[in-house]
């Protein structure tokens, strides 16, 4: 792979002598980033569940700073990568500017969760349990094809996200959000097909190949994407498997780093864990502190400080570790997350230990992903009978009433595949918020009753 071609920015969807130069100064990839901030996917970030439950505190983290975050973090990640990659492979130097690398990730960074259904990733458990072992898994005898039907089973949100970048904002235009192919495939963090390879049968458990990218649905315009920003082909077979963009690699461990030790502020924020320990956990990510500064702060502030400064220092390593590997990383041949492989690992797989231990097994976590199978088995439920009785041509009185609640851009679509139909009502429940589906299963259960008409 060649870092030219990985920097393609002529957008999905615009024809190459369309491609647009813009009068406001802003690179391609910053256009990327700001289309994403302005979809109304993105913006329902502000009420999904990072990992605690919304009301449980106004200082823990939604999606959307946890995203905001990831995407800062990303931009100094490029940045560093960039400004070195520059000076190594000078023909670079007339096209781009570290800057261009930092811009690519962090948009990819920004769009990183934008597919997380409701409840986190309990709830992409959720939707793959209901066809694997609900109400779901009667479909199964209907669609013939394999590949298709382990989209279901396995539900997986970094392939919503795709769906929904390039296909359902602006459905009406070719290529969605009309991204740049280099932000597309960096998003991409497992760029193969949910059966390209059987996650048992990998032996080296290569995180890389662990999910899948996309659904069958997408799986012609993720090629087009990996033919267009030069992502190698991974192998002979028929299935749809390609290397990682190597600035994925940076998308994850900015993603990594701050889920560890953001989560890990959360929960000392909430009493799970004290604060020796949550000190203790996070001083070995510090290079040198100022102790002086250090011991005056009272403890939320040395929480804070030490966050910040083991943030910093992370990302210096992280850079280096990429550069590092970088000949490794072009050539398809790096298949571990960085962060695994850096000289801090030790401590952030300490950190990640406790983290499951004290905080995503806290009875307001599970208590959350309880709920998140409950509601989302529910909704689908509802929702999928009463679509699939509507292409039947013989709905009942409360399917046509259900049938109402839907979008218009659902119930006017014309394809009547089952795969087809069964995503669409994926695409309407998974992109809702935490609150809005509680409350719309909650008024359809007839638990409450509605104070006006639901919208979303």
């Amino acid at each position: 792979m060649h870092w030219e071609k990985l920097l393609n920015d002529q957008r999905l969807g615009v024809a190459e002598f369309n491609r647009e130069r813009s009068p406001d100064g802003r690179s391609q990839f910053q256009k990327d980033f700001d289309r994403i901030v302005f979809s109304p996917a993105f913006r329902r970030l502000q009420d999904k569940t990072q990992v605690f439950p919304l009301p449980e505190s106004d200082f823990v983290h939604t999606r959307l700073t946890h995203s905001l975050e990831v995407s800062v973090v990303g931009r100094s990640l490029g940045n560093l990568v960039g400004e070195a990659a520059i000076e190594k492979h000078p023909e670079l130097k007339e096209q781009f500017s570290k800057f261009h690398f930092g811009d690519i990730v962090a948009a990819a960074c920004l769009s990183h969760d934008i597919g997380n259904p409701p409840f986190g990733h309990s709830g992409e458990d959720a939707i793959s349990e209901y066809f694997k072992n609900g109400n779901g898994k009667v479909f199964e005898e209907n669609i013939n094809d394999k590949k298709k039907w382990n989209d279901l089973t396995k539900y997986e949100g970094n392939a919503q996200g795709f769906r929904i970048i390039t296909t359902l904002q602006n459905p009406d235009v070719q290529g969605g959000l009309r991204l740049t192919y280099a932000t597309l495939a960096a998003f991409t963090k497992y760029p193969k097909e949910s059966s390209a390879i059987d996650e048992n049968e990998i032996s080296t458990k290569k995180k890389a190949y662990k999910k899948f990218g996309f659904f069958q649905s997408e799986k012609e315009i993720f090629k087009s994407v990996a033919e267009k920003s030069g992502l190698d082909y991974k192998n002979d077979e028929q299935d749809y498997l390609w290397c990682r963009h190597p600035l994925t690699f940076l998308v994850e461990a900015a993603d990594d780093i701050c889920y560890r030790i953001m989560d890990l502020e959360d929960g000392f924020r909430l009493g799970l864990i004290s604060f020796p320990e949550t000190e203790e956990l996070i001083i070995p990510l510090v290079i040198k502190k100022d102790m002086d500064g250090y011991l005056s702060r009272d403890e939320k502030e040395k929480i804070g400080y030490l966050r910040a400064k083991a943030i910093s220092d992370l990302v210096n390593e992280l850079a280096r570790t990429f550069l590092d590997n970088e000949e490794k990383i072009l050539s398809g041949k790096l298949e571990d997350d960085l962060i695994s492989i850096i000289p801090k690992a030790g401590s952030l797989e300490v950190i990640k230990k406790i983290s499951k231990e004290k905080i995503y097994r806290s009875r307001s976590v599970v208590e959350r992903e309880v709920a998140g199978y409950e509601v989302l088995g529910g909704l689908l439920d509802t929702f999928i009978n009463a679509y699939n009785e509507s292409y039947e041509g013989n709905l009942s009185p409360k399917n046509r009433a259900i049938i109402n609640l839907l979008p218009k851009r659902i119930t006017n679509e014309t394809n009547d595949e089952l795969y087809s139909r069964l995503l669409r009502i994926i695409d309407f429940i998974s992109g809702m918020t935490d609150s809005f589906a509680v409350s719309l299963y909650r008024k359809i259960k007839g638990i409450s009753l509605p104070g006006g008409r639901v919208t979303e």
